[in-house]
């Protein structure tokens, strides 16, 4: 008598909540950039769990995570909006459902204390990450803004901590890094000096997908990763420290050096997430993939529609 009230308690639980992802399995692929922090305080502070998610994140360099998508290793991934057009242009089909971040200053280029101007920097040599990536993006942008392209410039491939600490040890002339690794440089006034942020350039945004193959086949888990993001801004919002101890432990910072990375970017909540998708989000992304097409990265712009789909946060 006693089992089968317990049972009947369980389906009486299970009707009272049919949209709820039923502990379905899933990989994500992030950087130890702090915009996607709260991905990692959803994970830890078990509120995929809550929402019958079972959520493994791996750290995979920006230029791999497509590589790690395309072999089933991983099945959503976070990185910057224009990459999702890289991607998609080199056959790794993925979809966007939800914006991160918004970087405000948390991008940056670090240069020597006698360059007075981006286009002093012709002919010198800039650390980026491979092309393809977020820096690289962000290093060619603020090129052209000034006048001078890729082909100006001599590029060493490394990723965005390595770009910081080669910089600050007195390598290389200039480096594109973000945080927290860009702190890095702004501890180290002798060493160099940030010339240019996404304050100044403000294109360094930050969104979450996965391959259509897992939305078709669970549209409840894909709407549970949403709100469980929106989950953990509120978290945030209402429980601070403790949130920024969680998320700077993973990337072996303090919460108050946490705290002062996540100065330099905003996390968007859900009604930013819709004002975006219905706006900014088309008009950068054509301006984007022309970029990308004059420097070599795509060579066929694929359709913006088939970039997103937003019906998971509405």
């Amino acid at each position: 008598m006693r089992s089968f009230g317990i049972f009947a308690a369980t389906a009486a639980l299970l009707v009272a909540a049919p949209a709820a992802a039923q502990n379905v399995k899933v990989g994500i692929g992030i950087s130890g950039w702090t915009g996607f922090a709260p991905l990692t305080l959803a994970n830890q502070a078990g509120i995929f769990k809550k929402n019958g998610l079972d959520v493994t994140i791996k750290k995979i360099p920006q230029k791999d995570r497509h590589l790690a998508i395309a072999s089933g290793d991983i099945q959503c991934a976070a990185t910057t909006v224009e990459t999702w057009i890289v991607w998609n242009a080199n056959g790794v089909a993925t979809k966007q459902i939800f914006q991160l971040d918004k970087s405000y200053g948390a991008d940056g280029m670090a240069v020597r204390n006698d360059v007075a101007s981006i286009k002093d920097l012709k002919g010198k040599t800039i650390a980026a990450s491979a092309p393809g990536t977020a820096p690289y993006f962000t290093l060619a942008w603020m090129l052209k803004k000034n006048g001078l392209s890729v082909k100006d410039v001599t590029i060493v491939n490394l990723e965005p901590a390595a770009a910081a600490q080669a910089f600050v040890s007195g390598q290389n002339d200039a480096a594109m890094t973000y945080e927290p690794y860009l702190s890095t440089v702004r501890a180290a006034p002798d060493k160099g000096k940030i010339i240019a942020t996404t304050l100044d350039y403000p294109m360094v945004m930050d969104t979450f997908g996965c391959t259509p193959k897992f939305l078709t086949e669970n549209p409840k888990a894909a709407k549970a990763l949403a709100d469980s993001y929106f989950e953990a801004i509120e978290m945030i919002a209402k429980d601070q420290a403790k949130s920024y101890e969680i998320m700077g432990a993973d990337v072996k910072q303090s919460a108050e050096q946490f705290g002062n990375s996540a100065k330099f970017l905003r996390w968007q909540d859900k009604a930013a997430n819709q004002k975006f998708f219905a706006g900014e989000f088309l008009t950068f992304n054509k301006e984007a993939a022309e970029l990308l097409l004059e420097i070599g990265i795509i060579k066929s712009v694929p359709k913006i529609d088939d970039l997103f789909d937003a019906s998971f946060i509405k």
